[in-house]
């Protein structure tokens, strides 16, 4: 995950091991596979039944950013967009042919290589902003399975304790264990809110912001391509992209 996440999460389960500990609870009172297996497997099958193929594999590729997050370095986007800006006043549009084929980023490189099939400007923004957009809704799509997992799994957790305790129930002609089997059922709750809680619906919204970070990015590419196309001074390109920057 990256820098912020995954401590977070750790942080997250040490505060309530802790406060289990204050209690006077133990750790090992809360290790419940079958719990586990219920609230995890069955969020997981019920959302990938309500979710189409496309965007559950979408999803799959998405979590990769919680370990590698996209690069999106705007300080170095404008300070490419500045050099090939002074590049294309001094000998033309035909001077980001070398960029438009080695960029890095395929967003950026398709707009440099449009640039250089010389499409008009409006052209571009059109372009450019139909992708964004279309991937943008994708993207969110995607990052909501794991909104729609953080849905289930509470409910999946009241079926984990009611399973448990249809077993305990079992047990009325021995008191003392029918105790411990009350306690280990409630145990499926306590995985289902937390899972809920603490990872899957956490990590749906890091994606979310993962998200909103490229397409800022991908807007700004499409800013400071328009100003190449336009032929504008490198200092109003800087200008231009200064205010996304800042956010």
């Amino acid at each position: 995950m990256d820098r912020l996440a995954l401590p977070a999460v750790l942080l997250g389960l040490g505060v309530i091991a802790l406060a289990l500990w204050l209690e006077g609870g133990h750790l090992q009172s809360l290790m419940n596979g079958p719990a586990v297996l219920i609230v995890v497997g069955g969020s997981f099958i019920a959302t990938l039944v309500q979710s189409p193929w496309g965007r559950f594999t979408r999803w799959l590729d998405l979590c990769r950013w919680l370990v590698t997050p996209p690069r999106q370095d705007l300080d170095a986007l404008s300070d490419n967009l500045q050099y090939w800006s002074q590049q294309c006043r001094n000998q033309g549009l035909l001077a980001l042919e070398n960029a438009s084929e080695s960029y890095p980023e395929p967003f950026v490189r398709k707009g440099l290589q449009l640039l250089v099939d010389g499409a008009p400007p409006e052209q571009i923004r059109e372009m450019l902003e139909s992708d964004l957009y279309l991937q943008q809704d994708s993207d969110y799509k995607a990052a909501d399975v794991f909104q729609m997992m953080g849905g289930y799994a509470p409910t999946m957790g009241i079926l984990g304790a009611v399973l448990g305790l249809i077993q305990a129930m079992g047990q009325l002609t021995n008191p003392e264990a029918l105790g411990a089997g009350i306690a280990t059922a409630f145990v499926a709750t306590i995985y289902g809110v937390g899972f809920a809680n603490l990872i899957f619906l956490p990590l749906g919204g890091r994606l979310h912001a993962l998200i909103d970070a490229r397409s800022r990015y991908q807007e700004a590419a499409i800013v400071g391509l328009m100003s190449l196309g336009l032929g504008e001074h490198p200092a109003k390109v800087a200008m231009k992209l200064h205010s996304y920057k800042a956010h």
